[in-house]
């Protein structure tokens, strides 16, 4: 008797296990809204080229903005279903909590406080950074310990700020910092003289010297990395649905960079008879109806948007930037997208 109601209990557990995995996802009201609404409406950053700019005809572009088109693929079969809007450091997390934004994608870094106490949540990294340090050559300084008594330009209300008074504390050196909020104002002051330093994240470092052209060369990066900068997508917390898509549609590039998928080739893949890809495409597993979308939407993602290392030589490596630790982790990096099985 005992040995059959363990069996009984084996089976119910069994059963249970099986059933609520074919469940379907709770109701969330961003996905819903998003899907009623027809689009996907993107907080991000207008001014750096390479991540998250907008050009003159209002065409957006960048390593951020590919985020939002891979969300909008996955959803609606279609990369263009996006409005984006134009944050700043200051404005960006509130708009995000006050749901004038689906997805914040920008130079965000993932911190304890902002998931802990803002009721936010970050569903991956999208490119590890670190803070740095662009200085004038003619400053004659070649590492950060030489800026003793530096006036550095910094924005407010970010990790960065943060970053660079624990650093020239730790350091015991003397530190004046200019405080600018907007952007292209922070950038006019350091080009003007009024600071010595301009720190931000190495990555927006080297795309706004690229973006000076031949004025560029007046500039040098420092060696020195004082901080890890984990870049990623930020949702509300709280909305599953939202949160899985987002987290999943960020770790279709990597994926299909592992299995040297392309936008190029993603069709012809459709037929590979390799089970793993055959899931990963959609041909089976139906994993699209877990997340509440079409079971094509990695394929979506791929051809429409590219991989990770597309995305990466589209708007990155013209900044002359290497991928250094966002190599996939076959490659010696640390990007490790877990397996859509």
């Amino acid at each position: 008797m005992i040995g059959l109601l363990r069996s009984l209990g084996v089976a119910a557990l069994l059963f249970g296990g099986a059933a609520q995995a074919q469940a379907p996802a709770t109701l969330s009201p961003t996905f819903d809204a998003v899907r009623a609404r027809g689009h996907v409406v993107c907080g991000t950053a207008p001014n750096l080229p390479g991540f998250a700019a907008v050009d003159s005809r209002g065409a957006w572009s960048g390593l951020y903005v590919d985020v939002c088109r891979a969300v909008a693929a996955a959803m609606f079969g279609d990369a263009s279903k996006v409005r984006y809007v134009a944050t700043t450091t200051q404005n960006r997390l509130p708009m995000l909590q006050a749901g004038e934004i689906d997805i914040l994608a920008s130079n965000t870094t993932w911190t304890l406080t902002r998931e802990a106490s803002l009721g936010l949540e970050f569903t991956g990294v999208t490119f590890y950074d670190g803070q740095g340090f662009l200085v004038r050559r003619s400053l004659g300084v070649s590492a950060a310990r030489q800026l003793d008594g530096a006036t550095v330009c910094v924005q407010p209300g970010t990790t960065t700020e943060l970053n660079l008074a624990d650093y020239f504390r730790r350091s015991g050196m003397r530190l004046t910092p200019l405080v600018i909020d907007t952007l292209e104002e922070l950038r006019t002051a350091f080009l003007g003289g009024r600071c010595d330093a301009y720190t931000i994240g190495t990555a927006a470092l080297a795309a706004f010297r690229a973006g000076l052209g031949e004025q560029g060369q007046d500039f040098m990066l420092l060696p020195d990395v004082i901080s890890k900068e984990p870049l990623g997508p930020v949702v509300r917390k709280g909305d599953q649905r939202w949160f899985d898509l987002v987290r999943w549609a960020g770790f279709v590039p990597l994926l299909a960079e592992e299995f040297g998928i392309t936008s190029a080739n993603a069709e012809a893949r459709l037929d590979d008879p390799d089970p793993e890809v055959r899931r990963f495409l959609g041909r089976s597993g139906g994993f699209g109806g877990m997340l509440g979308v079409g079971d094509d939407w990695a394929f979506q993602i791929v051809r429409q948007v590219g991989n990770y290392a597309e995305q990466w030589d589209r708007n990155v490596a013209p900044l002359g930037l290497q991928r250094g630790v966002n190599r996939l982790w076959t490659d010696g990096g640390v990007h490790y997208p877990p397996p859509a099985r």
